[in-house]
């Protein structure tokens, strides 16, 4: 790369390109990755922590009745810890090799056009929640329930932190759609960049974090995206067990029929609260 080229970098694409001179690609993309994942997970999950010890905000909570105290607390964060160390710390460092043998972009500079991006996490968003969704209404199956997805729903009222509180067998399967649909994308358009896949697992992180934050509040995406599925649509998966199976989007669950449950429960919840509006 020529000076004039350089000069033209942004500030986090010259970075980018310093952090990996004379280093071991494998080494740096593995512990940045693995950085950024533990410090966006721990890191969102901090609001919704403050919002459980700020009385204005209970009245959006999805299930005030059931409140989680602090050992509830402290077996999420040993259990999340160990998948996170055990498991995910290696599938991080294994998916580097993956991408560079499909000729995923690494060390390039300049990065993507953020449009590019946008598209791209789309498709991963789409096709990773239609995995999501089989896989996830697989592990309510009988035996993989029993022996698996049986620890997800330790807590009927979920709170964000919990939502990689999960059995490793269970991480690698539903992970599996996170890292494959990328893969997949490359494979097809022989275009992909790991800063692409950095954003992708960033708003992956949210989503999930979100949907398992048993607070649904008026500025919720799900306001402004109605087929969005947010906490609120999770949050009756975790209280009824079977129904609602999606992570990211409603319409799986509402075009294979499993979010009856869910509906009525809804239904049911606006009479009564007619109701009780009607006595007051």
């Amino acid at each position: 790369m020529n000076a004039t080229s350089y000069d033209n970098l942004s500030w986090a694409e010259k970075h980018w390109s310093e952090m990996y001179e004379g280093r071991n690609e494998i080494f740096v993309t593995g512990m940045a990755a693995f950085v950024m994942h533990e410090v966006v997970y721990f890191a969102r999950y901090i609001p919704f922590f403050i919002c459980d010890f700020i009385p204005a905000f209970q009245k959006y909570k999805l299930q005030p009745e059931k409140v989680n105290v602090s050992a509830d607390y402290w077996k999420c964060v040993r259990q999340v810890l160990f998948c996170h160390f055990c498991f995910e710390l290696p599938m991080i460092f294994f998916f580097h090799p993956m991408g560079h043998l499909f000729g995923m972009k690494i060390t390039d500079v300049p990065f993507p056009t953020w449009q590019t991006m946008a598209v791209q996490i789309c498709v991963f968003f789409f096709f990773e929640d239609f995995w999501h969704y089989w896989a996830h209404r697989a592990l309510h199956y009988g035996p993989l329930y029993k022996h698996i997805h049986k620890l997800h729903h330790d807590y009927s009222a979920p709170f964000g932190m919990a939502a990689e509180y999960a059995h490793p067998i269970e991480t690698m399967v539903l992970g599996l759609g996170t890292v494959a649909v990328p893969l997949i994308w490359l494979v097809i358009t022989k275009d992909l960049h790991i800063i692409t896949m950095f954003a992708w697992i960033v708003l992956r992180l949210f989503q999930a974090i979100d949907a398992h934050s048993g607070y649904d509040f008026p500025w919720s995406l799900r306001q402004l995206l109605p087929f969005w599925a947010g906490s609120e649509h999770h949050d009756a998966h975790h209280q009824l067990f079977i129904t609602n199976y999606s992570s990211s989007f409603r319409w799986w669950d509402y075009i294979f029929g499993t979010d009856i449950k869910y509906r009525n429960l809804r239904k049911r919840q606006a009479l009564a609260k007619a109701k009780a509006a009607k006595v007051n």
